[in-house]
């Protein structure tokens, strides 16, 4: 099991991209469910702002990576603290192009066919299946549960949960919580677009920077700007209460973060 850091109260796993990758390409695909989260400023917003289910579903991850660019600047230059960085986008490019074989066996949670026709064409990849739950899923306990079986009833490798924050880690603790699935699940948001090129990142310098989101608020003003502003800068006080508080998201505990999947 890596090693993890105390974060504001959060278990964060101690894996930059290539480990993180790596990590997962060598868990037993037979192995019980369990999956990774990706927490970014505006999870740790969220989380702060109190949402237990949400919460929940990251105690239960196997691994927590660090994903968000501006949170990491911020830890270092506020609290003095260098966090690793192995964002969803970049763990699963890396997982594409060095670790899934052709036969490997894959599942979707969300996207649509053409998709899937992208990373057949891409990667060469042969046996993925699709689900698509319907808008606000997470809401309806039948769409939930359907869900949740049709992971359980079509083992693969890597299941890539594609629906979008809170609903990505909340299904994941639910899938692994009904027992009876196998594999490791992604909550990885818009990654299988960008690792398609279907919507095209940042440049490395924007994405060094810590800026990616400027980006992605300068690409799309309308669909980012309540992300940006109001989901996500809030990480700014919370850093600063941490540093001259002594106050995270959340009381530093224990938690069960981690024990899946071991």
């Amino acid at each position: 099991m890596t090693g993890r850091i105390d974060f504001l109260g959060l278990s964060i796993s101690d894996l930059d991209c290539d480990p993180a990758a790596a990590a997962v390409a060598a868990r037993d695909p037979q192995a019980p469910f369990a999956y990774v989260v990706t927490p970014n400023a505006q999870h740790m917003v969220r989380i702060a702002g109190g949402a237990p289910d949400f919460e929940r579903a990251y105690d239960g991850a196997w691994l927590v990576l660090s994903d968000g660019n501006v949170v990491r600047r911020l830890s270092a230059l506020i609290l003095n603290r260098p966090l690793p960085h192995a964002s969803g986008a970049d763990v699963t490019a890396r997982l594409f192009k060095a670790h899934i074989q052709p036969d490997d066996p894959i599942m979707i949670v969300g996207g649509d066919d053409r998709l899937v026709g992208d990373l057949r064409r891409r990667f060469g990849v042969g046996h993925v299946h699709l689900h698509v739950p319907p808008m606000g899923f997470i809401r309806d306990p039948a769409a939930v549960a359907d869900a949740v079986a049709v992971v359980r009833a079509s083992p693969a490798r890597y299941v890539f949960i594609a629906v979008g924050s809170p609903q990505s880690e909340l299904l994941a603790r639910m899938i692994a919580d009904a027992g009876g699935a196998t594999g490791t699940g992604l909550c990885i948001g818009s990654s299988l677009l960008f690792v398609t090129g279907r919507v095209r990142r940042a440049p490395t310098l924007i994405r060094k920077l810590g800026l990616e989101g400027g980006w992605r608020l300068m690409l799309s003003p309308v669909g980012h700007f309540r992300r940006v502003f109001k989901e996500s800068l809030p990480i700014v006080w919370i850093i600063l209460r941490a540093r001259f508080g002594g106050r995270g998201i959340r009381p530093s505990r224990a938690g069960d973060g981690g024990t899946r999947g071991r």
